[in-house]
């Protein structure tokens, strides 16, 4: 089954095109990074994915999520596991005063807390400690996330996605705002997580791109510019175009870093 099936869409807002002729296909099992600058239209194609925006009818397209052309946005969102900054700022904002296991626990509802009207199962409530001791975040079941560094209320946050099995989970800049030690211990945890479900990167961050990635898309000049096999596309040529300056890539155990050409 396909996770996405993009064939030439535009999307946009207002009467501005922000994105032309998206074409996309991910299968269930891969991992993907959609690379592309700043500006570029990730956070476009990430509303595209999510169904906050829809695509232009001003020519025949393609849209189909988990094989489905039609769907109810509510299971949709309960089988990718997306994950944004914007849904991180606003726990940090609203639920301060949430423990670690009611973050992860109010993912059966797709709530923003945990309620008196709210009925939870007794196979519900284990499975939010499953969940916890599978990303290793125990610790974190009685820490209120004002007490909790961004690392930490970000693996709260994918715990609570992951609830729902997801077959795909989304994550645009997943790395924005971790140091060094939290990148590498979040980065751990996704490796971990592709294991169980396909992962899809939205970032401008090379270093974010783990080894188990093994497919890209590249976008520039409002469209997906190319797309495939990591190793035919990550090259010094195509970086170069998509962030518009001299870069030479480097790589290293399948890792990848770049400098810029003086």
């Amino acid at each position: 089954m396909d996770i996405i099936d993009f064939e030439n869409i535009n999307v946009g807002y207002d009467e501005k095109i922000v994105l032309k002729d998206i074409t996309l296909k991910i299968k269930e099992k891969e991992h993907w990074a959609i690379l592309g600058a700043n500006g570029s239209g990730k956070s476009t194609l990430m509303k595209l994915i999510q169904s906050e925006i829809h695509p232009r009818r001003t020519k025949p397209f393609k849209k189909e999520i988990l094989g489905k052309s039609t769907y109810s946005v509510f299971e949709l969102r309960k089988n990718l596991g997306i994950i944004t900054n914007d849904l991180h700022n606003y726990f940090a904002r609203e639920a301060s005063f949430l423990t670690g296991y009611k973050v992860v626990l109010s993912g059966h509802y797709s709530s923003v807390g945990v309620f008196a009207f709210q009925d939870f199962s007794e196979e519900q409530l284990s499975k939010a400690k499953e969940v916890m001791k599978f990303l290793e975040i125990e610790h974190l079941t009685s820490k209120k996330v004002n007490e909790m560094s961004t690392g930490e209320l970000r693996k709260c946050i994918v715990g609570r996605a992951l609830i729902h099995n997801p077959k795909a989970f989304i994550l645009d800049e997943p790395t924005v705002g971790l140091d060094i030690k939290a990148q590498i211990n979040f980065i751990k945890m996704l490796k971990k997580l592709s294991k169980e479900a396909s992962i899809i990167l939205v970032t401008h961050h090379l270093e974010e791109i783990f080894e188990e990635i093994t497919k890209v898309a590249l976008i520039h000049n409002n469209t997906i510019f190319k797309s495939g096999d990591k190793k035919d596309l990550l090259t010094s040529e195509n970086l170069s175009t998509i962030f518009d300056t001299k870069l030479h890539l480097n790589e290293k155990n399948d890792r990848y870093f770049i400098e810029e050409i003086l």
